[in-house]
């Protein structure tokens, strides 16, 4: 069972989920974060969508044309058939920008025959708030709002534009398309500029794509994952997002529900080290100039998260008039997470930081800032380290010494000794060093749990955490070490449900978790094969990669039961670790 059987689409400015039978269920115009135009993934009845119906007698089948975001969705019958490719428009432009509006084209291909459809044209802006009116112009159709806050969507098609809005049936004579643009068009759109849209943006993808790195194994399900990685980035400011949606609970029916259309330093970071091994360095470098940009002050604190335009401010709100997903209410837009001390994200941002200078050497026209950076994060670590924070988790009521996020801050101190040793700055290497033993040795001293025979949770605790598998990944303990042997075994035997990890099992704010957050289960077979027993792992990931969807996209969390995806989709954590550990595992096949 899995119902998040959905395509993303987009242009790095914004994106849309197209279901398996083609009808475009979420959609935020003009950009990422951006109010919904079609919101029917948060309520099926209010939200809107964009959908093609046919008669029974159609089969309906979804791939991505090859190498390309560009969804394509098959129609077909006995008699008729006929294709829907799904994007939104990118290629560069003569400037080197990209030309990427805030618009998605569905170009219509008869395949066979003459097919018969209606359309159901429904959207709903603002967040289906009010009430949303639909009137036929001479040369588009447009929609427009003033419940809320005003707004208006047009509509641009070969096709009769009254027979769309009173979704009679249409006769599909030849090849047709929709336009859906934030903005009125100067220039109307024909048959011959979508054409030439289509084009230059399968050209687009297929580059991109083609400019990956290869491995011996899993290349096809590496390339849809940094596919996907690029499709959650946002080209304006280099931010990267950890999700393309709001408020997928993490359990059906329970209130787990977050906006992700939000930077999160942390899986930003990990998008980035990830993307850049794989030779994409712009993204790289757009996502360092973020970082850069959002901190002009020497003493200001790095916060956990940013608004994709570095908004510092993601005020959480509920919108209650959506039921939301499966009936899973609250729905929220904005993130009160914002304001949480989660301590891991320093070293997470020294660590990209050392790997991108170590990458690009010679080519790096923002060495100042960066070392500036890394002054001021050692600052920050070395006043903070000793203090306790909200953890990778997020946990909402209590702070606690988190083992994770005392690594983290080990990391951040081991990278800025590395660097300044590359820049040739020694003044402060005798004091990061005496303090990169300090916590190296508190972290051995506090974090081991003898009964446990493993690092846990938090200092004191005898609780399981999958986050504790990264130490061996930092940098901060061998792979070999028997104490990081023995935590991945506890780790395995607390932790794993039906071939799933839990993050932990720990009560939180919310009680129990009841879902696997996937990323966790992707990390559990990473240290499987750091530790020699790469077939055990081989077994695991394919099992896992088998609860993707139809198109190997993944969310953030699997039901343990019925191996439903849940929680936001698609999910940047978990197909950074999908590349992660299919690299790994492809290398260690080799040996």
């Amino acid at each position: 069972m899995n119902n998040l059987n959905y395509g993303i689409i987009g242009n790095c400015r914004t994106a849309a989920l197209v279901s398996d039978t083609g009808s475009l269920d979420w959609c935020c115009l003009p950009e990422f974060d951006s109010a919904s135009v079609f919101a029917k993934l948060l309520d099926e009845k209010k939200g809107g969508q964009f959908a093609f119906q046919v008669d029974a007698a159609y089969t309906v089948t979804q791939t991505y044309v090859e190498n390309t975001c560009i969804l394509k969705t098959e129609f077909r019958s006995e008699k008729a058939s006929f294709e829907v490719h799904d994007f939104l428009p990118r290629y560069p432009k003569k400037d080197k920008t990209y030309h990427a509006p805030p618009e998605v084209i569905r170009y219509l291909k008869v395949t066979k025959g003459t097919p018969k459809l209606n359309i159901d044209y429904s959207p709903k802006l603002e967040y289906a708030l009010g009430n949303t009116e639909i009137y036929v112009k001479d040369n588009f159709i447009v929609a427009l709002t003033e419940a809320d806050e005003f707004d208006t969507l047009f509509l641009y098609t070969s096709l009769s534009k009254e027979a769309v809005v009173n979704s009679e049936e249409i006769e599909l004579t030849e090849d047709a398309f929709f336009l859906m643009s934030y903005n009125e068009k100067i220039d109307l759109p024909g048959m011959e500029s979508i054409g030439q849209d289509y084009e230059k943006t399968l050209a687009y993808w297929t580059y991109w794509n083609d400019s990956t790195q290869r491995f011996e194994n899993y290349n096809d399900m590496i390339s849809r994952s940094a596919m996907t990685l690029k499709l959650l980035s946002y080209d304006k400011t280099g931010a990267v997002l950890a999700a393309a949606t709001t408020s997928l609970p993490e359990t059906i029916g329970e209130v787990r529900n977050w906006d992700y259309r939000f930077c999160w330093i942390r899986d930003a970071s990990m998008v980035v080290r990830v993307v850049s091994q794989l030779g994409h360095a712009r993204m790289a470098k757009r996502y360092l100039q973020f970082i850069i940009d959002l901190i002009p002050d020497k003493n200001e604190k790095l916060q956990i998260m940013y608004g994709i335009n570095k908004e510092k401010q993601l005020t959480e709100k509920i919108l209650t008039h959506l039921s939301g997903y499966k009936d899973s209410a609250p729905v929220r837009i904005g993130n009160a997470a914002y304001a949480q001390k989660q301590n891991d994200i320093y070293g997470i941002l020294v660590d990209v930081i050392h790997q991108e200078l170590m990458k690009f050497k010679s080519d790096t026209d923002n060495k100042e800032e960066l070392w500036t950076i890394t002054k001021g994060i050692a600052w920050v670590v070395g006043k903070h380290w000793q203090e306790a924070d909200k953890g990778i988790w997020e946990f909402r009521t209590e702070d606690r010494h988190f083992t994770f996020s005392k690594v983290l801050c080990w990391v951040a101190i081991d990278r800025a000794i590395k660097i300044s040793e590359l820049f040739h700055k020694t003044s402060k290497l005798e004091r990061w060093k005496t303090l990169e033993q300090a916590i190296r040795h508190d972290i051995h001293e506090n974090a081991w749990n003898e009964e446990m025979q493993a690092f846990t949770q938090s200092y004191g605790s005898t609780d399981m955490d999958a986050s504790v598998l990264l130490m061996e990944s930092y940098g901060f303990i061998e792979a070999k070490h028997p104490k990081f042997i023995s935590t991945v075994k506890a780790v395995g035997k607390h932790l794993t449900n039906d071939g799933l990890l839990y993050r932990y099992k720990n009560k939180d704010d919310f009680g129990l978790p009841s879902s696997s957050f996937t990323i966790c289960t992707f990390w559990y077979i990473n240290s499987l094969i750091k530790i020699g027993e790469v077939k055990e792992a081989k077994q695991q990931f394919e099992r896992l990669i088998s609860y993707s969807n139809h198109l190997g996209l993944l969310s953030e969390d699997i039901d343990f039961k019925t191996k439903r995806l849940l929680g936001n989709f698609p999910q940047a954590y978990s197909h950074l670790a999908l590349i992660e550990t299919a690299i790994n595992l492809s290398k260690a096949e080799q040996i």
